[in-house]
Order: structure tokens, then C-alpha cells, then sequence
């Protein structure tokens, strides 16, 4: 057996799940252990130490996984996303909150066991900002890590307070043990993601979804009704820079991290521009705008762009996908493609 030592990666069926797998395994330094759900498509499975289909909220399992794997890095991806969770916030709190909960719980043991710091690598996200008004939001131009947070979705609550979660396990953990001082803490990484686009992905609904979703159906000829104003604008990034920004940040010398959690970004685009590339791409694409008004607020509230100074800063972060090469190499040429097969 191998003496490498193990990445567990949670949500390991979504969009990010999946790139990262690949990236882990041709990285090399790092056995693979996934939980999702789901199982794991049979594409993926040779890239994986073991592939576990199961519940984030069930203690046992985590529990079970702890015992059998030497975890290193824990990288927690499974989330319910916005839109899911203002149709059923409940469930959302039970995933989001309670699920990192356990997980936080099952590396910190784990720290504790190993005696050094397990790394928790955590996706957050936009969502744990809200603006209150577009003229605030034009206002604030490209958001710091520590303004607007006032999330108006359970998503961006929930986020928001696993982030603090983090910081405490980090910090604070069982501040008042006797032994508080001799017990290893988890070593939590928080990161911000904008909207993320994926060319090997088809978008599942999310409420940034409305770019990529332009994107597919221009592809195969379909009109396309965009459920925000063409004024709404929000940062985006492309997914191989999401895997890199994830990895950048596992790398990062403990010492060098200033904060719990980063703004991370790449470009930034209102949907009348993001409109306008799809089309320039596909010359018949047929874009309209029919606003869904509870919709449309939400990205309303979420930032025009973020500051990532700190990032750039503390571990070197530097997305490599601008705006015109993610249309131009990745997102334009994957996505036709997909649909000419």
C-alpha cells in the first residue's frame, strides 16, 4: 500500500468535484478518497484511492472514514446551492451547516490523532455578501473580504457561518480545555469563488447560471431567455482556474495566511457583455432578457467584481484565464464541441 497520505474530496460528483480529481491524481501527491452522494462515474473511479456513496450528515460513515484513512486534506465541496436552497432553506441548513459540522468535527479528531494540523480546504463563495441596494453596489466597485456581509439567501447565510465555523475550530476550538494548548487544530482555508463556468459541465440551475447557460444553448441553436437584466453584473471564473486557486491555497504556507477566508477573482461582466461574446461566438444565437424579479435580486445583491489583493498577496494567487481567453481557448471551443458530436 502506498504510504502517501490521503485527500478526502466531498462532493466529489460536481463540477468542481471532478476537476479537482483529475488534478489530484495527476498532481501525484495525494491518494484520493471521494464521498458524494451519488457513485462516482466509472470514468473517474481509476483516479481514486476508494469512491464512498453516502451523506455528509452521517456521523458513522465519517467516522469510519477517519479510522480507515490516514486524511491529510480534507476538501469539502458538497454544499446545496442557492437556488435549491431558497425552495427548501431547512435542508439547506441541515447540508451546508450541519454536514461541515461534522466534517470540521471528523478533521479536527483527526488533527488531534496525527498530531499536526489536517488541512480543510473550504469553497465558499459571492453569496456570503449582500448589497443592499444597486447604488451601494456601484458604489463598493470590488468588494474586501470584510464588507457587505449580509447575505440575503440561506446559501450565503450558511456559507458565511461555516466560514466562522472554520475560524473557530482553527482558533478557538474548546478554548476552555485543560489541554487546550498541547491538542493540534485543523488548519481551515476558506476561498470565495465567483460564478465558476465549467466547459465540461452542462449548468444545473444556479442562480449564476445564466452565462454558461447562454453558452450551451447558442451552442445547439436554442433560444435562450435570460432570467437577469442585461445591466446585472457579477464576477466570473473559469473552472481550471477555480482547481488552480484550490490548489494554490492547499500549498500556501500556513504562515503566510492573513485571513480565514479569500476573495479570489478573474473577470468581471454584466450579462448584456457576456450576451454580446456569446453571440459574436455564435452569430445565430437568439438572447433575450426576461428578468425573474426574486431571481434577479439575488445577483443584484451579490458584488459587481471582488478585491482579491489579499490572495494575490498572502499565497500568489493570479487567475490564468482572462476573459478573452477563457471564451476564447476554453469555454467557446469545449462547449461546440460538446454540441457537434
Amino acid at each position: 500500500m502506498s504510504n502517501r497520505p490521503v485527500a478526502l474530496v466531498t462532493g466529489a460528483n460536481g463540477e468542481i468535484g471532478r476537476s479537482l480529481i483529475e488534478r489530484l491524481h495527476a498532481d501525484g501527491r495525494y491518494r484520493i478518497v471521494t464521498l458524494d452522494l451519488s457513485p462516482l462515474p466509472e470514468r473517474y473511479r481509476p483516479l481514486c484511492d476508494e469512491t464512498y456513496a453516502g451523506n455528509i450528515l452521517d456521523r458513522y460513515l465519517l467516522d469510519q472514514l477517519a479510522a480507515h484513512h490516514e486524511i491529510e486534506a480534507v476538501f469539502h465541496l458538497a454544499a446545496l446551492l442557492s437556488t435549491r436552497g431558497e425552495r427548501d432553506p431547512e435542508l439547506a441548513h441541515q447540508i451546508n451547516v450541519e454536514g461541515t459540522l461534522h466534517l470540521l468535527r471528523m478533521a479536527q479528531t483527526l488533527s488531534a490523532r496525527l498530531d499536526r494540523s489536517v488541512k480543510f480546504i473550504f469553497p465558499s463563495s459571492i453569496a456570503v455578501y449582500g448589497i443592499p441596494t444597486l447604488a451601494e453596489k456601484r458604489a463598493l466597485g470590488r468588494v474586501r473580504e470584510p464588507q457587505g456581509l449580509e447575505p440575503i439567501t440561506m446559501y450565503g447565510v450558511n456559507k458565511l457561518y461555516a466560514e466562522h465555523l472554520g475560524r473557530y475550530f482553527m482558533r478557538h476550538y474548546r478554548a476552555l480545555s485543560a489541554n487546550t494548548e498541547r491538542t493540534a487544530r485543523l488548519d481551515f482555508r476558506g476561498i470565495r469563488f465567483p460564478g465558476l463556468i465549467s466547459a465540461e459541465t452542462v449548468p444545473t440551475g444556479g442562480t449564476s447560471d445564466y452565462g454558461p447557460e447562454m453558452l450551451h444553448a447558442a451552442a445547439q441553436s436554442k433560444p435562450y431567455a435570460c432570467f437577469v437584466g442585461p445591466e446585472a453584473q457579477i464576477p466570473f471564473m473559469a473552472m481550471p482556474d477555480a482547481v488552480a486557486a484550490l490548489m494554490g491555497l492547499l500549498d500556501a504556507p500556513r504562515e503566510s495566511l492573513t485571513l480565514p477566508s479569500y476573495n479570489v477573482g478573474a473577470f468581471s461582466l454584466s450579462a448584456a457583455e457576456f450576451a454580446t461574446r456569446v453571440k459574436n461566438a455564435f452569430p445565430g444565437a437568439e438572447i433575450t432578457f426576461a428578468p425573474d424579479a426574486a431571481r434577479a435580486r439575488i445577483v443584484d445583491s451579490w458584488p459587481e467584481d471582488v478585491d482579491d489583493t489579499a490572495a494575490r498577496t498572502d499565497w500568489n494567487w493570479a487567475p490564468q484565464y482572462g476573459i478573452d481567453r477563457a471564451f476564447d481557448e476554453y469555454l467557446v471551443p469545449s462547449i461546440r464541441a460538446r454540441y457537434q458530436k
